[in-house]
Protein backbone atom coordinates (compact mmCIF):
# COMPACT_ATOMS: atom_id res chain seq x y z
CA UNK A 1 0.00 0.00 0.00
CA UNK A 2 2.85 2.40 0.70
CA UNK A 3 4.63 1.55 -2.33
CA UNK A 4 1.16 2.85 -4.42
CA UNK A 5 1.12 5.50 -2.23
CA UNK A 6 4.62 6.51 -3.61
CA UNK A 7 3.91 6.13 -6.66
CA UNK A 8 0.72 8.68 -6.86
CA UNK A 9 2.64 11.20 -4.66
CA UNK A 10 6.02 11.19 -7.25
CA UNK A 11 3.50 11.50 -10.46
CA UNK A 12 1.61 14.35 -8.74
CA UNK A 13 4.79 16.33 -7.93
CA UNK A 14 5.22 17.49 -11.77
CA UNK A 15 1.37 18.55 -11.67
CA UNK A 16 1.79 20.87 -8.99
CA UNK A 17 5.01 22.15 -10.15
CA UNK A 18 3.62 22.68 -13.28
CA UNK A 19 0.65 24.97 -11.26
CA UNK A 20 2.91 26.51 -9.35
CA UNK A 21 4.86 27.48 -12.74
CA UNK A 22 1.59 28.70 -14.72
CA UNK A 23 0.44 30.67 -11.49
CA UNK A 24 3.60 32.17 -11.55
CA UNK A 25 3.24 33.10 -15.24
CA UNK A 26 -0.01 34.29 -14.59
CA UNK A 27 1.08 36.58 -11.98
CA UNK A 28 3.84 38.30 -14.88
CA UNK A 29 0.82 38.59 -17.21
CA UNK A 30 -1.71 40.04 -14.85
CA UNK A 31 0.81 42.67 -13.28
CA UNK A 32 2.22 43.84 -16.83
CA UNK A 33 -1.47 44.14 -18.18
CA UNK A 34 -2.29 46.24 -15.15
CA UNK A 35 0.49 48.47 -15.30
CA UNK A 36 -0.37 48.89 -18.91
CA UNK A 37 -3.59 49.63 -18.24
CA UNK A 38 -2.97 52.24 -15.76
CA UNK A 39 -0.28 53.99 -18.28
CA UNK A 40 -3.12 54.22 -21.14
CA UNK A 41 -5.77 55.30 -18.74
CA UNK A 42 -3.67 58.23 -17.88
CA UNK A 43 -3.35 58.71 -21.43
CA UNK A 44 -6.99 57.98 -22.43
CA UNK A 45 -8.22 61.00 -23.89
CA UNK A 46 -5.35 61.34 -26.15
CA UNK A 47 -5.74 57.89 -26.91
CA UNK A 48 -9.41 58.29 -27.94
CA UNK A 49 -8.44 61.09 -30.04
CA UNK A 50 -5.68 59.41 -31.80
CA UNK A 51 -8.80 56.65 -33.09
CA UNK A 52 -11.11 59.20 -33.97
CA UNK A 53 -8.51 60.75 -36.28
CA UNK A 54 -9.61 58.43 -38.93
CA UNK A 55 -12.87 59.66 -38.82
CA UNK A 56 -11.83 62.89 -39.47
CA UNK A 57 -9.99 61.24 -42.40
CA UNK A 58 -13.32 60.63 -43.03
CA UNK A 59 -14.66 64.03 -43.13
CA UNK A 60 -12.09 65.44 -45.43
CA UNK A 61 -12.59 63.04 -47.99
CA UNK A 62 -16.53 63.91 -47.70
CA UNK A 63 -15.83 67.38 -48.38
CA UNK A 64 -16.53 68.85 -45.54
CA UNK A 65 -14.69 70.35 -42.57
CA UNK A 66 -12.22 67.96 -40.60
CA UNK A 67 -11.57 70.52 -37.85
CA UNK A 68 -15.53 70.44 -36.98
CA UNK A 69 -15.54 66.95 -36.33
CA UNK A 70 -18.02 66.05 -33.39
CA UNK A 71 -18.55 63.19 -31.34
CA UNK A 72 -21.69 63.01 -28.39
CA UNK A 73 -21.96 61.13 -25.32
CA UNK A 74 -25.42 60.77 -23.90
CA UNK A 75 -25.41 59.34 -20.50
CA UNK A 76 -22.91 60.71 -18.05
CA UNK A 77 -20.82 57.92 -17.45
CA UNK A 78 -20.53 56.92 -21.03
CA UNK A 79 -17.64 58.69 -22.26
CA UNK A 80 -15.66 57.67 -18.97
CA UNK A 81 -16.28 54.09 -19.59
CA UNK A 82 -15.29 54.64 -23.02
CA UNK A 83 -11.90 55.68 -21.41
CA UNK A 84 -11.95 52.73 -19.37
CA UNK A 85 -12.24 50.53 -22.66
CA UNK A 86 -9.52 51.93 -24.60
CA UNK A 87 -7.47 51.67 -21.41
CA UNK A 88 -8.06 48.22 -21.51
CA UNK A 89 -7.72 47.83 -25.75
CA UNK A 90 -4.21 49.68 -25.03
CA UNK A 91 -3.24 47.62 -21.95
CA UNK A 92 -3.76 44.29 -24.26
CA UNK A 93 -1.74 45.72 -27.01
CA UNK A 94 1.54 47.32 -24.68
CA UNK A 95 1.42 44.35 -22.25
CA UNK A 96 0.70 41.78 -25.57
CA UNK A 97 4.43 41.28 -25.90
CA UNK A 98 5.41 40.12 -21.73
CA UNK A 99 1.97 37.98 -21.72
CA UNK A 100 3.39 35.91 -25.38
CA UNK A 101 6.93 36.02 -23.76
CA UNK A 102 4.83 34.57 -20.48
CA UNK A 103 3.34 31.52 -22.43
CA UNK A 104 6.36 30.72 -24.27
CA UNK A 105 8.19 30.51 -20.98
CA UNK A 106 5.35 28.44 -19.79
CA UNK A 107 5.77 25.96 -23.04
CA UNK A 108 8.90 26.30 -23.95
CA UNK A 109 10.70 23.73 -21.20
CA UNK A 110 8.05 20.57 -22.80
CA UNK A 111 9.69 21.30 -26.03
CA UNK A 112 12.80 20.16 -27.87
CA UNK A 113 15.48 22.53 -28.67
CA UNK A 114 14.58 22.08 -32.80
CA UNK A 115 10.64 22.75 -32.00
CA UNK A 116 11.52 25.88 -29.76
CA UNK A 117 13.54 27.40 -32.51
CA UNK A 118 10.52 26.65 -34.73
CA UNK A 119 8.08 27.94 -32.83
CA UNK A 120 9.94 31.31 -32.28
CA UNK A 121 9.56 33.34 -35.78
CA UNK A 122 5.67 31.86 -35.48
CA UNK A 123 6.06 33.74 -32.12
CA UNK A 124 7.62 36.95 -33.67
CA UNK A 125 4.95 36.88 -36.32
CA UNK A 126 1.72 36.67 -35.02
CA UNK A 127 1.94 40.38 -33.20
CA UNK A 128 3.31 41.68 -36.42
CA UNK A 129 0.86 40.47 -38.69
CA UNK A 130 -1.83 41.70 -35.81
CA UNK A 131 -0.45 45.16 -35.87
CA UNK A 132 -0.26 45.25 -39.95
CA UNK A 133 -3.93 44.53 -39.81
CA UNK A 134 -4.43 46.65 -37.04
CA UNK A 135 -2.96 49.69 -39.05
CA UNK A 136 -4.79 48.78 -42.33
CA UNK A 137 -8.33 49.19 -40.64
CA UNK A 138 -6.38 52.21 -38.81
CA UNK A 139 -5.22 54.19 -42.24
CA UNK A 140 -7.73 52.79 -44.24
CA UNK A 141 -10.80 50.67 -43.66
CA UNK A 142 -12.15 53.12 -40.88
CA UNK A 143 -11.80 56.24 -42.98
CA UNK A 144 -13.75 54.52 -46.04
CA UNK A 145 -16.37 53.30 -43.42
CA UNK A 146 -17.25 56.06 -42.18
CA UNK A 147 -17.22 57.85 -45.64
CA UNK A 148 -19.63 55.70 -46.59
CA UNK A 149 -21.90 56.60 -43.36
CA UNK A 150 -21.25 60.25 -43.84
CA UNK A 151 -22.28 59.92 -47.51
CA UNK A 152 -25.80 59.11 -46.12
CA UNK A 153 -26.36 62.63 -44.68
CA UNK A 154 -29.07 64.61 -45.77
CA UNK A 155 -28.04 68.57 -46.41
CA UNK A 156 -31.91 69.37 -45.75
CA UNK A 157 -32.40 70.64 -49.59
CA UNK A 158 -35.50 70.72 -51.02
CA UNK A 159 -37.80 68.64 -49.60
CA UNK A 160 -35.43 66.99 -47.70
CA UNK A 161 -35.11 66.73 -43.83
CA UNK A 162 -31.33 67.86 -42.48
CA UNK A 163 -30.04 64.61 -41.15
CA UNK A 164 -26.61 64.55 -39.60
CA UNK A 165 -24.31 61.77 -38.20
CA UNK A 166 -23.21 62.92 -34.64
CA UNK A 167 -21.47 59.50 -33.43
CA UNK A 168 -21.67 58.36 -29.79
CA UNK A 169 -18.10 58.02 -28.31
CA UNK A 170 -18.76 54.55 -27.28
CA UNK A 171 -20.57 53.44 -30.28
CA UNK A 172 -17.34 54.53 -32.51
CA UNK A 173 -14.67 53.19 -29.86
CA UNK A 174 -16.68 49.79 -30.42
CA UNK A 175 -16.63 49.57 -34.45
CA UNK A 176 -12.83 50.84 -34.74
CA UNK A 177 -12.14 48.40 -32.29
CA UNK A 178 -14.17 45.58 -33.79
CA UNK A 179 -12.37 46.14 -37.17
CA UNK A 180 -9.46 46.06 -35.66
CA UNK A 181 -9.83 42.46 -33.51
CA UNK A 182 -11.42 40.86 -36.58
CA UNK A 183 -8.59 42.17 -38.98
CA UNK A 184 -5.88 41.78 -36.32
CA UNK A 185 -7.42 37.95 -35.98
CA UNK A 186 -8.02 37.23 -39.65
CA UNK A 187 -4.14 38.15 -40.47
CA UNK A 188 -2.83 35.22 -38.45
CA UNK A 189 -4.05 33.05 -41.04
CA UNK A 190 -1.08 32.32 -42.05
CA UNK A 191 0.87 31.84 -38.75
CA UNK A 192 -1.74 29.26 -38.16
CA UNK A 193 -1.86 27.20 -41.63
CA UNK A 194 2.30 27.43 -40.68
CA UNK A 195 1.83 25.93 -37.29
CA UNK A 196 -0.78 23.15 -38.99
CA UNK A 197 1.54 22.37 -42.08
CA UNK A 198 4.63 22.37 -40.00
CA UNK A 199 2.74 19.60 -37.24
CA UNK A 200 1.19 17.85 -40.45
CA UNK A 201 -1.87 18.22 -39.75
CA UNK A 202 -2.75 20.28 -43.43
CA UNK A 203 -1.13 19.91 -46.18
CA UNK A 204 -0.83 22.35 -49.33
CA UNK A 205 -2.91 20.49 -51.45
CA UNK A 206 -5.98 19.94 -49.01
CA UNK A 207 -5.61 24.00 -48.44
CA UNK A 208 -6.07 24.16 -51.98
CA UNK A 209 -8.69 21.52 -52.70
CA UNK A 210 -10.74 23.65 -50.32
CA UNK A 211 -10.33 26.69 -51.60
CA UNK A 212 -13.70 27.45 -52.49
CA UNK A 213 -14.88 26.15 -49.35
CA UNK A 214 -12.77 28.97 -47.78
CA UNK A 215 -13.75 32.05 -49.89
CA UNK A 216 -17.60 31.06 -48.81
CA UNK A 217 -16.40 30.89 -45.03
CA UNK A 218 -14.29 34.55 -45.66
CA UNK A 219 -17.39 36.30 -46.45
CA UNK A 220 -19.57 34.24 -43.98
CA UNK A 221 -17.08 35.52 -41.24
CA UNK A 222 -16.72 39.02 -42.29
CA UNK A 223 -20.48 39.24 -42.03
CA UNK A 224 -20.46 37.90 -38.56
CA UNK A 225 -17.34 40.09 -37.57
CA UNK A 226 -17.84 43.44 -38.84
CA UNK A 227 -20.53 45.75 -39.30
CA UNK A 228 -23.40 45.04 -41.71
CA UNK A 229 -22.06 47.55 -44.09
CA UNK A 230 -20.36 46.42 -47.30
CA UNK A 231 -17.44 48.22 -47.67
CA UNK A 232 -16.45 46.23 -44.12
CA UNK A 233 -17.28 42.98 -45.40
CA UNK A 234 -15.57 42.65 -48.66
CA UNK A 235 -12.73 45.04 -47.14
CA UNK A 236 -12.68 41.86 -44.28
CA UNK A 237 -13.48 39.11 -46.95
CA UNK A 238 -10.82 40.42 -49.74
CA UNK A 239 -7.44 40.37 -47.28
CA UNK A 240 -8.99 37.17 -45.98
CA UNK A 241 -8.96 35.10 -49.18
CA UNK A 242 -4.89 36.86 -50.10
CA UNK A 243 -3.99 35.43 -46.83
CA UNK A 244 -5.50 32.18 -47.34
CA UNK A 245 -3.50 32.01 -50.88
CA UNK A 246 -0.29 33.32 -48.86
CA UNK A 247 -1.13 30.19 -46.50
CA UNK A 248 -1.20 28.00 -49.74
CA UNK A 249 2.08 29.27 -50.11
CA UNK A 250 3.72 28.62 -46.96
CA UNK A 251 2.20 24.80 -46.33
CA UNK A 252 4.11 24.29 -49.51
CA UNK A 253 7.78 26.13 -48.79
CA UNK A 254 7.41 24.07 -45.82
CA UNK A 255 6.77 20.42 -47.24
CA UNK A 256 9.04 21.63 -49.56
CA UNK A 257 11.58 21.79 -46.74
CA UNK A 258 10.58 18.70 -45.08
CA UNK A 259 10.85 16.63 -47.94
CA UNK A 260 14.04 18.40 -48.65
CA UNK A 261 15.63 17.72 -45.14
CA UNK A 262 14.16 13.52 -45.46
CA UNK A 263 16.19 13.20 -48.56
CA UNK A 264 19.52 15.12 -47.11
CA UNK A 265 18.97 12.46 -44.24
CA UNK A 266 18.21 9.27 -46.49
CA UNK A 267 21.25 9.91 -48.37
CA UNK A 268 23.50 10.40 -45.89
CA UNK A 269 22.42 7.22 -44.29
CA UNK A 270 23.15 5.16 -47.52
CA UNK A 271 26.57 6.55 -47.42
CA UNK A 272 28.69 3.69 -47.09
CA UNK A 273 30.61 3.02 -44.20
CA UNK A 274 34.78 3.40 -44.65
CA UNK A 275 35.92 -0.18 -43.92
Amino acid sequence: MSIEQDEIEQSSAPLIEHLIELRRRLIWAIVAFFIAFVLCFAFAKQLFNFLVVPYQWAIAWAGMDSSKAELIYTAPQEFFFTQVKVAMFGGIVLAFPIIAAQIYKFVAPGLYKHERMAFLPFLVASPLLFILGGALVYFFFTPMVMWFFLAMQQTGGAGEVQISLLPRVSEYLSLIMTLIFAFGLVFQLPVVTSLLARAGLVSSETLREKRKYAIVIAFVAAAILTPPDPVSQIGLALPTILLYEISIWTARMIERKRALAEAEKNSAGNIPSAS
